[in-house]
C-alpha cells in the first residue's frame, strides 16, 4: 500500500472542521479561498483603508447569512489578513455570558483580543506600548527590543520606571483621561508583569501586592458597566492613534434576553451605536442571521439611528449578504484544502481532487450548498473506494478538533475561563447520574438557589454511606481578594445554600493579604469538612473540549444523546482525576503544587547596565 493511501486512512483534513471556532480565528486558520464571498471581506479592507487615510472616522458593516454559509470564515480571513500587516488591530467577541453586564464582557474581550500576536510577532498590547514610548521619546525601536530591555531597566530604575515613562507619554498625549491605562499598557512590555497588566486592563481586580507593585488602583465594584465602557473607549482611542481598530461581534443569534427584555443582537447593536458615536476611529463588523437583523435589530427603539451606524456604507440601509456556493466554488474550496493537506504531509496525489470525483463535487455545487455542508460531506467521504476500515465516530472527530485548539491555548486557567471551567465540570457531572464514584452515588446536578452572583457554580446531590450528600462546587481562579472572600463566605454557609460539603476548585494560592478569604478557607477545611481540589490543565482540557462540542452541537449537527454516549464510551467524565477528586473524601489540607499567585511579580532590585544598547534616561 502506498504512503498516500496510508495517509488517507489515518488522517482526515475535513473532519471536525465544519464549524469555525474562536481559537481557529486567532490561531491557525482554515485554508481560505479568498474569491468565495470576497465582496464581504473586501468591504472591510476598503473601510480600514478609508479610516487609515482619514476619509472616514468610523465605519459600520453588518453581514447576514443563513447558518453554515461562512460568516465566521470571513471573519477568520480578515483576522489573518491583518495579522500579516500592521494596518489594523483586531478585536473579536463571540461569547456573551451575562447579558446584564455586556459592557464589562466587552472590555474583557478587548483585552483578551489584544493579547493575541499581531504582525510583529508579539502581543498587540506590546505593539501599542512600543508605539507609545517611540512617540514620547521620538525613537523607532521594535516591541521585541523593548521587551528584551525591560528587565534590566527595572533593575536600574525599579518600579518607578513605568511611572516616569507614563509621564513622558502623557506629555505628548494630554487628551488621555485615565493615566493608569497608559501605565498598564507599558507594563505589558515586562514579561513578568504582562499577565497582571492585561488582567487589570480587563477591569478585573489584582491582589493588593500586585496592585501596589505596579501602581494600579483596583476597580470599584459599583457602576462596573459604566466604568467598563469608559475604559474600553479610552483603550480603543489610544490604539486608534497607531492602528485602525476592527471591532467584530460574531454569534449574535441567541434568543436570550437581559433583565430589561433586550436580546443579545439588540444589546450589541446599541453598544456598537454608542461606540460609533464616541470613538475617534474604528471599523465595526457584525455577523448575524438575516432573521436576527429583521426581527430584532430593525424593531429596536430608534432603529434607524442604529442601522445607519451598523451599515454606514450602504445607502439602502441593508446588510451585506453572503451567497451560496456554486460548482466552481466547491472545486476551488476542496482543491485548496487538499493542496494544503498533501503539502503538509509531503505527498503528491494522482490528481488535485484525489480521492474525490470532480463530477460529484460539481453536481453538489449545482444544489447551491452552504460552505459547512460541503466540508461536512467531504469529511464523511474522504476515503478510498475499497477502504473498509471503520471511520472514527463523528463526535470523536469534533472532540479532537476542539481539544487540539485548546491545547494551543496557553491560558486555559485564566480568570476569563473561570465560568467555562465550571460549565465543563457541570456538564461532566450531569452525565454521571445514578453512577457511584468514590463512594458517592450521584442523583442530580442542581443550580444553587439565592446565588445570583454565581459564586457557587452548582451542587452535586446524591448519597454517600446511605446519607444524603450535597456538594457545592465553586471554581475560583479570580485574583482579587474581595471576590475570593465573597465566594468563600458563601461556600462555607452550608445552611443558607443547603450543602453538606463545600468544594473549592482552584489552581493558585490565596494571597496572604486576603484575610477574609484566608479565614474562610481555614473554616472550610478544618471546621466544615470541605475540600480544596487542585485545578490542573491536563485534567480540565478534555472536559473543556467536549463542552465546546456540546455548546456547538447544532452547528456540528450532533444530538445530545450522541455526545453523552461518546463521553460514556471514552470515560471522559468517570475517569477524570478532577471529577473523582471532587467526590473523594476531603483531606482537610490545602493541595500541593499550587501556583504562587504573586511569584512572578517581584521587581528586580539590583542596578546593572541597560541591556541591548537602548540607553534610557527618564
Amino acid at each position: 500500500m502506498s504512503s498516500i493511501e496510508e495517509l488517507i486512512k489515518s488522517k482526515n483534513p475535513f473532519a471536525g472542521h465544519s464549524v469555525v471556532r474562536p481559537l481557529q480565528i486567532w490561531g491557525k486558520g482554515f485554508p481560505d479561498v479568498p474569491s468565495i464571498n470576497a465582496h464581504a471581506s473586501d468591504a472591510v479592507f476598503d473601510a480600514v483603508a478609508k479610516v487609515r487615510r482619514g476619509e472616514r472616522q468610523t465605519v459600520g458593516i453588518t453581514i447576514t447569512a443563513e447558518k453554515g454559509l461562512g460568516k465566521s470564515h470571513i471573519i477568520s480571513r480578515i483576522r489573518h489578513h491583518y495579522q500579516a500587516n500592521s494596518d489594523a488591530l483586531f478585536v473579536y467577541m463571540s461569547k456573551y455570558d451575562n447579558l446584564n453586564q455586556i459592557k464589562a464582557k466587552f472590555i474583557n474581550n478587548v483585552t483578551t483580543s489584544l493579547r493575541a500576536f499581531g504582525s510583529q510577532g508579539v502581543m498587540q498590547w506590546q505593539e501599542i506600548a512600543a508605539a507609545l514610548i517611540n512617540e514620547a521619546k521620538n525613537w523607532n525601536y521594535t516591541p521585541k527590543q523593548y521587551i528584551a530591555s525591560f528587565p534590566n531597566w527595572l533593575r536600574k530604575y525599579s518600579n518607578k520606571l513605568v511611572d516616569r515613562l507614563t509621564n513622558l507619554v502623557l506629555q505628548v498625549k494630554p487628551d488621555i483621561d485615565d493615566p493608569y491605562i497608559v501605565t498598564a499598557i507599558l507594563w505589558t512590555l515586562s514579561p513578568s508583569h504582562a499577565p497582571y497588566a492585561t488582567h487589570w486592563l480587563s477591569g478585573l481586580e489584582l491582589s493588593q501586592t500586585q496592585a501596589e507593585t505596579m501602581g494600579l488602583p483596583n476597580p470599584k465594584r459599583e457602576d462596573r458597566e459604566v466604568e467598563a465602557f469608559n475604559k474600553a473607549r479610552q483603550i480603543l482611542d489610544i490604539i486608534s492613534d497607531y492602528r485602525v481598530p476592527i471591532i467584530c461581534f460574531d454569534e449574535l443569534d441567541s434568543l436570550d434576553i437581559d433583565e430589561n427584555g433586550f436580546t443579545l443582537a439588540q444589546l450589541i447593536a446599541s453598544l456598537t451605536k454608542d461606540l460609533y458615536n464616541t470613538l475617534k476611529r474604528g471599523v465595526f463588523l457584525l455577523a448575524m442571521y438575516a432573521e436576527t437583523w429583521t426581527y430584532q435589530v430593525r424593531v429596536l427603539p430608534n432603529a434607524e439611528a442604529a442601522m445607519a451606524r451598523l451599515v454606514s456604507e450602504r445607502t439602502d440601509m441593508q446588510p451585506l449578504k453572503l451567497g451560496y456556493l456554486n460548482s466552481d466554488n466547491v472545486i476551488d474550496l476542496v482543491s485548496h484544502w487538499l493542496k494544503e493537506f498533501y503539502g503538509e504531509n509531503q505527498q503528491k496525489p494522482p490528481y488535485p481532487l484525489y480521492p474525490f470525483d470532480e463530477s460529484k463535487l460539481r453536481d453538489m455545487g449545482k444544489q447551491k450548498p452552504t460552505l459547512r455542508s460541503v466540508i461536512r460531506w467531504c469529511a464523511e467521504n474522504f476515503k478510498l473506494a475499497d477502504n473498509r476500515k471503520p471511520q472514527k465516530n463523528i463526535v470523536e472527530l469534533c472532540f479532537e478538533t476542539e481539544l487540539d485548539g485548546i491545547k494551543r491555548n496557553i491560558d486555559v486557567l485564566s480568570e476569563e475561563n473561570n465560568n467555562e471551567i465550571a460549565e465543563a465540570l457541570k456538564l461532566a457531572f450531569s452525565t454521571l447520574r445514578q453512577q457511584t464514584i468514590e463512594g458517592v452515588t450521584i442523583d442530580e446536578v442542581k443550580e444553587i438557589q439565592g446565588n445570583s452572583q454565581g459564586y457557587i457554580h452548582f451542587k452535586i446531590v446524591g448519597t454517600e454511606n446511605k446519607q444524603a450528600v450535597k456538594i457545592g462546587v465553586a471554581v475560583l481562579e479570580q485574583s482579587g481578594g474581595r471576590y475570593q472572600g465573597a465566594a468563600l463566605k458563601r461556600l462555607i454557609d452550608y445552611e443558607r445554600f443547603d450543602l453538606t460539603r463545600g468544594c473549592l476548585v482552584r489552581s493558585k494560592t490565596i494571597n496572604p493579604g486576603a484575610r477574609v478569604a484566608q479565614q474562610c478557607v481555614g473554616i472550610l477545611l478544618t471546621e466544615k469538612g470541605g475540600e480544596w481540589v487542585l485545578l490542573q490543565e491536563q485534567d480540565i482540557k478534555p472536559l473543556l473540549a467536549i463542552l465546546s462540542v456540546y455548546q456547538n452541537r447544532e452547528s456540528y449537527e450532533l444530538s445530545e444523546e450522541q455526545i453523552f454516549d461518546f463521553i460514556e464510551q471514552k470515560k471522559l467524565a468517570i475517569n477524570n482525576p478532577l471529577i473523582r477528586e471532587i467526590l473523594s473524601d476531603p483531606s482537610g489540607q490545602e493541595p500541593d503544587n499550587l501556583t504562587d499567585e504573586d511569584l512572578p511579580m517581584r521587581v528586580p532590585q539590583n542596578v546593572s547596565d541597560v541591556a541591548d544598547g537602548i540607553e534610557l534616561n527618564v
